[in-house]
C-alpha cells in the first residue's frame, strides 16, 4: 500500500499495520493513536550499520528531535547508533535509560550554561559549538570541572538545501553557525585549542531537512574539505572528524522519492575520500545526524471520523479527533501527507479535506485527497507521521496528547501512556 509493506488488509478490509489490526488498536489504546513500527526503525538502523559505518567506517547518531522518548532511546541503544540531542529534556531521557553517553553529540544554538554542565557532568562525546557563547561558557564550565569536552565547531556552510524556508540551515543568514566569511570561526577555534580542559574533535555542518537529491553533499564536501586545509595550515593541526549533519528526506506524498540511506552515504564518503586526497588531507571519520530518515515512514496515526460538512460545490469536509495539536506540520510548513481509509475501504470514493478538531481555521491536516466515502464514527490512517509529529505536539485547546504504541510482528506494546486532563492541570497553581 503506497509502498509500505507493513500496511496490509486482513480478510474483512480492516488495515493491519505490521499485522496489528487497527481497529483493535483504537479500541485498546484508545483514539487518536499514534502507532510506530518497531521493525521498520531497525531495518532502517541496520541499513546506517551496513551502509556507512561498517562499509565506510563512519559513526551515526539519530537525530532524536524527530521522535523522542525512552523506548526510543532504549531501541537505538539496542542498534548501536549514538543520539543527538538538542535540550537539556532530550539528554536528561538519554541518561535515564543509561544511554552511552560517550555517543551523545548535544547540538542547539542557545544551550544554557546549565544544560553545558550537564552535558559536562554527564560525560556528552561531543558539544557542538554554535557561537562564542557556547565557546565561553564550555571553556568556564569545563574549567571549573577539570574535565575534558570533546567539541566540534558547526559551521554555515553556504549551501542550501532545496527544501522548505523553515528548515534551510546551512545558508549565510542561519541562526545556527559560525560564518566562513568573517573571521569568528578561526577566532572560535583558535580559543578552543588553547583551552586546557577541551577537546577539538572536527567541524560540523548541516545543510536542510527533508532533503530529496544529494548533489547538495557534494557542494557541502567541498566547502567543508577546503575549510579543513586552511585550519590545518593555520594551527599545525589534524582533525580527524567531520559530521555531515543529516535531512535525508522521506516518502510523505506519491511526489515524494522513496530513498534508502546509501544514496546520501555513498555519495557523502566518496566525495570525502576524493575532497580531502585533492586537498592533502587525512581522510576523517565522517558521523551523519539521520532522525527523520530513521523514523518517519514507520509512523501512522490512526483517528475517528466526527463531524461532517458538506458545502456543496465547494469542499467536503471531515474532521477527526485529532489535528495540529498531535500534528503542526501542515499548518508550521503546509505539509502534505497521505491518508487511508481504515475500514469500509470498498465504498465509493470522494475528495475530501481532513480537518482537525482546534478551534483554529487553520487546522487542517490534509488540505485534499480522495477517500473511499467516510461517515461519522469511521477511521482514517494518516502515513508518515512518525517525525515531528509526537515530539512537536501540544496541549493547544488543553487537549491531552495522544498515546503511543510500538507495533512489531502482530504484536503491541504501549511506550507513552495517553495523557488525562487531571495530567493536563497538574502543573496549575
Amino acid at each position: 500500500m503506497f509502498g509500505y509493506e507493513f500496511l496490509t488488509r486482513d480478510k474483512n478490509g480492516i488495515l493491519e499495520i505490521e499485522g496489528c489490526n487497527s481497529l483493535d488498536l483504537l479500541k485498546e489504546y484508545g483514539s487518536p493513536l499514534y502507532v510506530m513500527n518497531e521493525s521498520d526503525i531497525i531495518n532502517r538502523c541496520t541499513q546506517i550499520r551496513e551502509n556507512h559505518i561498517e562499509k565506510h567506517g563512519g559513526f551515526a547518531v539519530y537525530a532524536s528531535k524527530a521522535f523522542s522518548n525512552k523506548a526510543m532511546y532504549r531501541l537505538i541503544k539496542s542498534q548501536g547508533l549514538g543520539i543527538d540531542v538538542v535540550s537539556g529534556g532530550e539528554m536528561y531521557t538519554a541518561k535515564s535509560v543509561d544511554f552511552p553517553m560517550e555517543n551523545v553529540v548535544f547540538h542547539g544554538n542557545n544551550k544554557s550554561p546549565q544544560e553545558i554542565e550537564m552535558a559536562i557532568e554527564y560525560g556528552v562525546g561531543r558539544v557542538i559549538i554554535d557561537n562564542f557563547y557556547d565557546v565561553e561558557n564550555v571553556i568556564r564550565i569545563s574549567n571549573e570541572k577539570k574535565k575534558k569536552t570533546g567539541v566540534m565547531v558547526r559551521v554555515a556552510p553556504g549551501v542550501e538545501g532545496d527544501t522548505h524556508d523553515f528548515i534551510k540551515t546551512g545558508h549565510e543568514d542561519s541562526k545556527f553557525g559560525f560564518s566562513l566569511n568573517d573571521g569568528s570561526l578561526e577566532k572560535a577555534v583558535e580559543m578552543l585549542l588553547k583551552a586546557e580542559y577541551v577537546n577539538f574533535r572536527g567541524i560540523h555542518a548541516h545543510v536542510g531537512s527533508q532533503l530529496l537529491e544529494n548533489e547538495v553533499f557534494k557542494k557541502e564536501v567541498s566547502v567543508l574539505a577546503k575549510l579543513y586545509r586552511k585550519l590545518t595550515d593555520m594551527f599545525n593541526i589534524e582533525i580527524n572528524e567531520i559530521n555531515l549533519g543529516g535531512g535525508f528526506g522521506i516518502f510523505y506524498t506519491e511526489s515524494d522519492t522513496r530513498l534508502d540511506v546509501s544514496y546520501f552515504t555513498d555519495l557523502m564518503n566518496s566525495e570525502v575520500d576524493r575532497e580531502f586526497k585533492e586537498n592533502g588531507l587525512k581522510r576523517p571519520m565522517i558521523i551523519i545526524e539521520p532522525g527523520r530518515w530513521v523514523v518517519g515512514e514507520a509512523g501512522v496515526t490512526l483517528y475517528t471520523v466526527g463531524a461532517i460538512k458538506n458545502i456543496e460545490g465547494v469542499r467536503k469536509y471531515i474532521s477527526v479527533d485529532g489535528g495540529m495539536t498531535d500534528n503542526p506540520r501542515p499548518p508550521l510548513y503546509g505539509a502534505e501527507y497521505l491518508a487511508v481509509a481504515i475500514e469500509n475501504a470498498d465504498r465509493e470514493e470522494e475528495n475530501v479535506t481532513v480537518a482537525g478538531k482546534c478551534c483554529e481555521s487553520g487546522d487542517i491536516l490534509i488540505n485534499k485527497i480522495s477517500l473511499p466515502e467516510r461517515k461519522s464514527g469511521d477511521h482514517i490512517g494518516i502515513l508518515s507521521t512518525g517525525a515531528y509529529n509526537y515530539s512537536m505536539s501540544s496541549n493547544y485547546n488543553r487537549l491531552p496528547k495522544p498515546a503511543v504504541v510500538m507495533v512489531k510482528e502482530g504484536t503491541s506494546r504501549l511506550i507513552v501512556k495517553r495523557e488525562t486532563y487531571e495530567d493536563i492541570i497538574r502543573n496549575d497553581i
